[in-house]
């Protein structure tokens, strides 16, 4: 299956980078076109943001201000929770990403969050034309960045464990999944439940690792594994 874990390590540190460079774009824009801006503001909002308030009243200004320190730090936070459950989904089923290669499957995840950030409206304020075509190519190239940077994280967070096939009769059991003859990514410095399932006139004989991978009791058919580099791990069988 993968790690969620270490989807979730990945995710903090290039969700952090991700949401975080678009809404400091998103700042960038309208402090550069703050006329253009305030312009928008007083005509959508007229009542509420006057371009000239009254007394102890809310003006064009001070609406501004509340869409950079208010407004934007939210769609921020809302971003960075919907990065972050995508980057848990993207560790959980990364083996079982149907295409090959750590930044390929990143790239497919993060467009994957990109629709989502673009069907809830938390890309930013594209408060005309022109910025909404600025917004766009800057979260565009954004989200590549992201999507390499997440599969980059999450091999730099994992370690790939080669399992024996079932030529002996055994199948090898990893937390409860089948993973005889696969090639799976675990979190690096993890522990894990492993069992030889016998079958047919085979029985259990012994554990044999590689690698940095390693058994707690290589002779017991039910034991821990502990993932501390790339390896292999193999149930070899005897006759009945």
């Amino acid at each position: 299956m993968g790690s969620g874990f270490a989807g979730i390590k990945a995710g903090v540190v290039a969700g952090v980078v991700y949401i975080g460079a678009i809404s400091l774009f998103n700042v960038l824009l309208l402090y550069v076109l703050k006329q253009d801006v305030l312009r928008v503001i007083t005509q959508q909002y007229p009542t509420v943001c006057p371009a000239v308030p009254a007394t102890n009243s809310t003006g064009v200004e001070d609406c501004f201000s509340y869409v950079v320190t208010g407004y934007l730090p939210f769609l921020a936070f809302l971003g960075f929770f919907v990065s972050l459950a995508y980057a848990w989904v993207f560790g959980r089923l990364y083996d079982l990403i149907p295409v090959k290669g750590a930044r390929m499957k990143g790239l497919m995840v993060a467009f994957v969050v990109l629709l989502n950030l673009v069907f809830f409206g938390l890309t930013g304020v594209p408060f005309d034309q022109a910025a909404s075509l600025l917004i766009s190519a800057f979260v565009l190239a954004a989200t590549c960045g992201y999507g390499i940077m997440m599969g980059l994280l999450y091999e730099r967070y994992t370690k790939r464990v080669n399992f024996g096939d079932a030529s002996g009769g055994l199948k090898i059991l990893v937390d409860g999944r089948d993973f005889t003859g696969k090639t799976r990514t675990f979190a690096t410095k993890s522990e894990h439940e492993i069992r030889a399932d016998a079958k047919g006139g085979n029985s259990f004989k012994e554990w044999v690792v590689s690698g940095g991978v390693s058994v707690e009791d290589n002779r017991s058919f039910e034991t821990t594994m502990e993932v501390n580099g790339d390896g292999m791990l193999r149930a070899d069988s005897r006759k009945s």
